[in-house]
């Protein structure tokens, strides 16, 4: 079943999503309403041209920061000094380029006006966070999501050169500021670095700094 949301500020059990994760439809991208979301599983993902849809799938990719894998070539990259990393300095930055960057099998972006806008205001008030990768003083990768206590939802990265969107990932698994890192959808390339499925009621123990 899905729910349509009003002016209240709530949800439906996320066990009532449907079988492709869609809860619930309409509401709004108010901070109050986003974080809420965020600390019970849920997120949005829509376009411009459709509602506000709103998942919780029934299982979640995830990656633990102490299995991730750094394959000896990355190793290389890393230590060879060619990228200089940052955070949080251009948060607004990161996520237009995440919108603007081209992925396959994919037609236009996700990421609307309104979302963007919403996103920034999280990060203003200190909920959602960016990693900046640099080659001399070229942004040319990262990643930006949310942080509900040890857990960072990941919401999407992008890469200008080869490796620099491995390098934020590697830069925010190294940080120690977090348990699990939410991937929210499958690729063969985090999986490669380590992220496997979980189920939704294990995901929620650790949201809920359970475990």
């Amino acid at each position: 079943m899905i729910f349509r949301l009003d002016d209240r500020l709530l949800f439906p059990d996320p066990a009532l999503a449907e079988p492709d994760g869609l809860l619930a439809i309409d509401g709004d991208l108010s901070t109050e309403r986003l974080l809420l979301a965020y600390q019970n599983g849920i997120f949005p993902w829509y376009s411009d041209d459709t509602p506000i849809l709103w998942y919780s799938p029934h299982e979640r990719f995830v990656l633990f920061p102490d299995e991730l894998i750094v394959s000896k070539s990355m190793c290389q990259v890393i230590n060879s000094g060619k990228f200089r990393v940052s955070v949080d300095q251009c948060f607004e930055k990161v996520i237009a380029a995440c919108s603007a960057i081209e992925r396959p099998g994919q037609d236009g972006t996700w990421i609307t006006g309104d979302m963007a806008a919403a996103y920034a205001e999280l990060h203003k008030k200190g909920d959602a966070h960016s990693v900046e990768v640099w080659r001399d003083d070229e942004l040319v990768g990262g990643l930006y999501g949310v942080a509900i206590k040890n857990v960072f939802c990941g919401e999407s990265m992008f890469s200008l050169v080869s490796n620099a969107s491995k390098t934020a990932l590697i830069h925010l698994c190294k940080t120690g500021l977090y348990k699990l890192i939410d991937c929210q959808v499958h690729t063969a390339h985090l999986e490669s670095m380590g992220a496997r499925m979980i189920t939704r009621k294990e995901y929620m123990r650790w949201l809920n700094g359970e475990l």
